[in-house]
């Protein structure tokens, strides 16, 4: 397999797909293409005609968007296991996932993701306030609903890996958390994936202002 993606410290839709894919011990391969650079859009577009990363290519296949190839990675090469085994647990894992992947406009804009950097004193805006209350609702629903003290439905899955970035994003603009939801991001940064993904980030040095990629 090969995994496109952009830049690992702001491509917030490459990562959840690399760490689903590295967190689970696939083989494959990393071709990153550096966003927003000369020439750039036409690599990109080489590989999906969306002109968008991630994009996964397997056995003759092209699966683009994060959710699709997660999807993908769970029933080829998981059997199912990117998803909680419980159906009650599968079925809100899916839905804070979908709502994931369409909503919470207010927040990526206004914290893009970028592992290399730390803000202090952030002012929050009602918009993305509201944003982050939601996130940590979710998040609380799903560790209350599997009892679990690891990830946010157990063993690690699909959402965890989905909501990777916006543990990166709440950690790098010093959000106060409540106990439980801190020691989650905790958990989360301190998987060997996350650790690997934060070092190749920091190894970058292309500057993309403001972008939500």
């Amino acid at each position: 397999m090969q995994l496109v993606i952009g830049n690992h410290n702001y491509s917030s839709w490459s990562l959840r797909a690399w760490l689903l894919l590295r967190q689970f011990g696939l083989d494959f391969e990393t071709v990153r293409i550096a966003l927003f650079t000369p020439g750039a859009a036409e690599q990109i577009k080489r590989y999906n005609p969306a002109g968008k990363v991630p994009v996964l290519l397997d056995n003759g296949l092209i699966i683009w968007d994060s959710l699709s190839i997660c999807e993908y990675i769970s029933e080829q090469h998981l059997d199912g296991k990117g998803w909680p085994a419980d159906p009650a647990l599968r079925a809100h894992a899916r839905s804070s996932c979908a709502e994931m992947h369409t909503g919470f406009m207010a927040l990526r804009h206004a914290m893009p993701m970028n592992c290399r950097r730390t803000v202090e004193n952030v002012v929050i805006s009602a918009e993305v306030q509201q944003d982050i209350d939601r996130i940590l609702q979710l998040w609380s629903g799903a560790l209350n609903l599997s009892a679990s003290e690891q990830f946010l439905y157990g063993e690690f899955s699909i959402a965890d890996a989905f909501y990777a970035p916006v543990v990166y994003r709440l950690t790098g603009y010093g959000v106060s958390l409540p106990e439980q939801l801190q020691a989650y991001c905790d958990r989360v940064l301190a998987l060997p994936a996350c650790q690997e993904w934060l070092k190749l980030a920091q190894q970058e040095n292309e500057v993309i202002e403001e972008e939500e990629v």
